[in-house]
């Protein structure tokens, strides 16, 4: 066979054993290694460890999609110096990921604008980096959502993608009192959780004013004692972002 077709062959079986990276540089690395008398082990090892990298950046890129994240955020563009109460060292230490390993709770509690859905989308995005299966979701999306999968029968089947995650973030609980069912199926997801996947909760409500939110104190007591069996509380008690911006540019002079 000439060169030409034993090309054109070689890229046809990288496409069928779906190696995109090799086939893409097969050539360019074979004309690097030649230029600097490498062997053809180097020349192997060259382009599998290219594959690998791009794979693993493909898998992380679909986790952190199917995270369904509303707005990525990292820890990189958080300013720690504008919220003092935040344990900065807790923070990146959880983003190491060893409280997922444990199955362990992190709870983010204070004031609105503090920057807690902010963090708990970073150690989200950083368990995605990890090769974790996260789950963003907004907390009374979630009661709606599964009120909704009540109704259509199914809750199993949705309980069942729930327990292959390493990771459920609920955001913003405590902004809206849920009715008795919707209580009942979010502590559902919670008691489901506990031991088996860690969950990330932000509220603005400290834990005596649950009931508002919950409407029994029994099921309140018992989310709250598998909630926090295990946990890591942040506190932001921190001027809001938001009020903040919102001075700033009143403050502005006006144009003209």
């Amino acid at each position: 066979m000439s060169v030409e077709s034993n090309r054109l062959l070689l890229k046809h079986h990288l496409e069928k054993l779906r190696l995109p990276t090799i086939r893409r540089e097969w050539e360019a690395a074979a004309a690097v290694c030649a230029a600097e008398n490498r062997d053809y082990g180097d020349y192997l090892l060259r382009l599998t460890e290219r594959e690998l990298i791009e794979r693993e950046q493909r898998a992380a890129q679909r986790r952190i999609k199917s995270a369904k994240f509303p707005v990525l955020k990292t820890l990189e563009n958080f300013d720690f110096a504008a919220q003092a109460s935040i344990n900065e060292t807790l923070v990146r230490q959880l983003a190491s990921g060893e409280y997922l390993d444990a199955r362990e709770n992190v709870l983010l509690i204070g004031n609105s604008g503090t920057g807690k859905t902010h963090l708990a989308t970073a150690l989200g995005f950083a368990a995605c980096a990890q090769g974790r299966r996260v789950r963003f979701w907004g907390a009374t999306a979630l009661v709606t959502h599964l009120l909704e999968m009540r109704e259509q029968h199914e809750l199993k089947r949705f309980f069942t993608q729930v327990e292959k995650h390493d990771l459920i973030i609920l955001d913003e609980l405590g902004y809206v009192p849920f009715s008795k069912a919707g209580a009942e199926l979010l502590f559902d997801i919670v008691s489901r959780a506990y031991e088996r996947l860690s969950l990330i909760v932000t509220t603005n409500l400290p834990f005596e004013q649950w009931t508002e939110v919950m409407g029994s104190d029994r099921l309140t007591g018992a989310m709250l004692d598998r909630l926090t069996h295990r946990v890591h509380i942040i506190e932001a008690n921190g001027e809001s972002y938001r009020l903040k911006d919102a001075r700033k540019r009143r403050k502005k002079p006006s144009a003209g």
